[in-house]
């Protein structure tokens, strides 16, 4: 499976390919950004081991060839999980961003399709495929797929709370996982969009999408790839806002996890009833125009059901209680 032992002084055995996140107490969220992120408030999380970067496609290869997985982007969705879809469009595939040249207002549709055939193996969907992109994170991944593979490898999906802890590398005070600027000394910490969103981008050709794990400097943990490249799906279910904080320090959280799958259907689609869960971390298509979720306190709201383009995963292990 690729997740042998190694020794820490954390602990006496960690996970090859992990990193040890000692437990703490600190402030999830913010009241500086996006209303979803508020409020600000003290949690308490137990220490755990995460994945050193995202799955990749290497990896993901491994436990599909293992199991036999196949993935909710290679199945034609069932009609009667989707009232009222057209027919036509009950086929196997998933969402690709294509970069348009205009746009004219903000219909996502403009630089998102829909693309039949697009899955983990073809990425951009048609011949496309996986040469030169074994170290990318893996993508069109739902959330269901997410979960068998840290299930097959014995581990789990962080709670959005151990994702937070870690992706902050230890700067709770700090606007980005780094520091307080964007793009120290001009310098891109993560894989992010560079230029105006979705129109024009002025990184190098054929770098537009993901990037090898490790391309970027990690944060204070030596984690990679929290912030940009990738969303990562979390395991708890979607709320349009945190809990209020504590009144006293007797009654901060601890471990907290989303677990109300009720708050977390899209009340604009009330007759298709699909839970959402907490994505953390931005991809490569956030942008200072656009979408400026890459920070450790951003989150977005993700169907399980839904695969795309950028969002990966990464897991997690728990010490035994």
């Amino acid at each position: 499976m690729g997740l042998a032992f190694e020794e820490t002084e954390s602990s006496p055995a960690a996970h090859r390919g992990m990193i040890w996140i000692p437990g703490r107490t600190f402030t999830m969220g913010s009241d500086r950004h996006y209303p979803e992120e508020a409020p600000a408030h003290r949690v308490s999380v137990d220490g755990f081991w995460i994945d050193e970067t995202p799955v990749t496609n290497r990896s993901f290869m491994e436990f599909v060839k293992a199991t036999g997985h196949v993935t909710v982007a290679e199945k034609a969705p069932e009609a009667k999980d989707y009232p009222g879809a057209r027919p036509e469009m009950l086929r196997a595939g998933s969402l690709v961003f294509h970069q348009p040249k205009v746009i004219d207002g903000p219909d996502i549709r403009q630089w998102w399709n829909f693309k039949f055939g697009a899955n983990w193996r073809r990425p951009l969907g048609g011949l496309s495929d996986l040469r030169g992109k074994l170290d990318h994170p893996v993508v069109h991944v739902a959330w269901s797929d997410a979960k068998a593979y840290a299930s097959w490898a014995g581990l789990d999906l962080p709670t959005e709370a151990e994702w937070e802890l870690a992706a902050r590398g230890g700067n709770d005070d700090t606007e980005f996982a780094w520091g307080d600027e964007l793009m120290p000394g001009g310098q891109a910490m993560a894989n992010i969009w560079q230029g105006t969103f979705p129109t024009h981008s002025t990184k190098p050709k054929g770098q537009e999408r993901t990037s090898p794990v490790r391309s970027f400097p990690a944060n204070g943990h030596g984690l990679y790839d929290m912030i940009g490249n990738v969303w990562e799906w979390t395991s708890d279910y979607w709320s349009d806002r945190h809990s209020e904080p504590a009144q006293h320090s007797c009654c901060i959280p601890s471990n907290p996890r989303g677990d109300d799958i009720d708050a977390s259907y899209d009340p604009r689609q009330p007759t298709i009833r699909i839970p959402r869960r907490v994505l953390k971390g931005g991809s490569h298509l956030c942008a200072p125009n656009y979408c400026r979720r890459y920070r450790p306190a951003a989150r977005h709201a993700e169907p399980e059901d839904t695969s795309t383009s950028h969002v990966g995963f990464r897991s997690v292990k728990r010490p035994a209680a």
